[in-house]
């Protein structure tokens, strides 16, 4: 996160810090752009960075990686937090996780919603009233609160305790690039299978999963809407990778930005892969309708090793059958039959059928 937080800095913070926490008398004046110089009682400064003292003036800057030199603007030393303040980079952290989140949620669970899930869906006996708009509502109110059990994760890695590399030549070699990804891909899918189901467990189930079993059918915007504690649970795999095997730092921002596109796309309502081994939207839609199944992230492995692998119905990959009045109601009776079983009672508020749709 190093290399995001140098760019975030470059642009953003070190006019913000400067401003809200000015190193020297003038240094929030000196933000307009009608003043080039600044006078103080001792001399004239050609240079704002001459005139931050103490902790500011201390600061030194090291390129965050090889491949990029953003030299700092004189905006960089004008505040009393510098880039190297620890208080400074954890809100800054926090800033960008939030943004980021936000950014990602929204923008590729519209365009999925929009593109891909179908409408039809809403006609689903098992569609709740108003259930977009509680979805996003559930996930704007958990993001923030994800983003602050994230940031000590982040913080530890700018700080440098991670294992992650900058260059090939400062890793393993070529051929870890490489293995890199599917390396990641196997530990995080396996200790997500483990955390997923413990979410399971009845002692946990109702007081952090249950929030995220209400959409028993989702939509694109159900991706993110989680309990914070179970969202974050769920991704501590992600960060405890770099602490323990090296990654590449740009491996490391492609795959976290591929993690917030593939919990979307999971829970798109099109069933478009019939593949046994990778845990497809299909899998997942079996997991929100029947529960105690298909508990992987990316692939079914660990489900079938651990004996909760469920097929999905072939049904689904019918686009007339899928959306057929037998299959809905098939998944209704046995969804109904797993709600009483795990949660004693259902107080979801459906919609029921919506006039005007179409029920084959």
């Amino acid at each position: 996160m190093d290399v995001v937080l140098e760019i975030f800095d470059q642009y953003v913070g070190d006019r913000l810090w400067a401003y809200m926490l000015p190193a020297f008398p003038g240094a929030q004046s000196a933000l307009s752009p009608s003043k080039s110089d600044l006078l103080l009682p001792n001399g004239t400064y050609s240079s704002m960075r001459q005139a931050a003292t103490g902790v500011s003036s201390a600061y030194t800057y090291h390129p965050a990686s090889q491949y990029m030199n953003l030299e700092p603007s004189d905006f960089a030393y004008m505040s009393q937090w510098n880039r190297n303040n620890v208080w400074r980079q954890a809100a800054s952290l926090f800033a960008i996780t939030l943004l980021f989140g936000y950014a990602m949620y929204f923008i590729t669970a519209s365009l999925i919603y929009y593109t891909v899930f179908d409408p039809a869906n809403f006609s689903h006996p098992k569609y709740l009233k108003n259930q977009v708009r509680f979805e996003i509502q559930q996930a704007i109110t958990a993001i923030p609160f994800i983003a602050v059990l994230t940031v000590p994760c982040f913080l530890l890695e700018v700080q440098g305790f991670s294992k992650m590399y900058d260059s090939t030549a400062a890793g393993p070699g070529l051929w870890y690039d490489i293995l890199q990804f599917p390396f990641f891909i196997a530990f995080t899918d396996c200790f997500i299978y483990w955390i997923h189901r413990g979410l399971h467990h009845k002692a946990v189930y109702k007081h952090l999963h249950k929030p995220h079993h209400k959409w028993v059918v989702p939509t694109p915007f159900a991706s993110h809407a989680f309990h914070p504690l179970d969202g974050f649970a769920q991704s501590i795999p992600y960060h405890v990778f770099p602490f323990l095997f090296p990654l590449n730092k740009f491996a490391y921002i492609a795959l976290f930005t591929f993690i917030n596109i593939w919990t979307v796309t999971i829970h798109d309502g099109e069933y478009a892969m019939d593949n046994s081994i990778i845990n497809s939207a299909a899998c997942h839609t079996m997991h929100h309708l029947y529960f105690n199944y298909n508990y992987g992230q990316f692939t079914t492995l660990w489900d079938r090793l651990g004996g909760s692998y469920r097929r999905p119905n072939q049904e689904l990959f019918d686009k007339d059958q899928k959306l057929g009045k037998a299959e809905w109601e098939r998944q209704k009776k046995e969804a109904e039959r797993m709600i009483v079983e795990i949660e004693g009672k259902d107080d979801r508020t459906y919609v029921g059928p919506v006039e005007g749709k179409k029920v084959q």
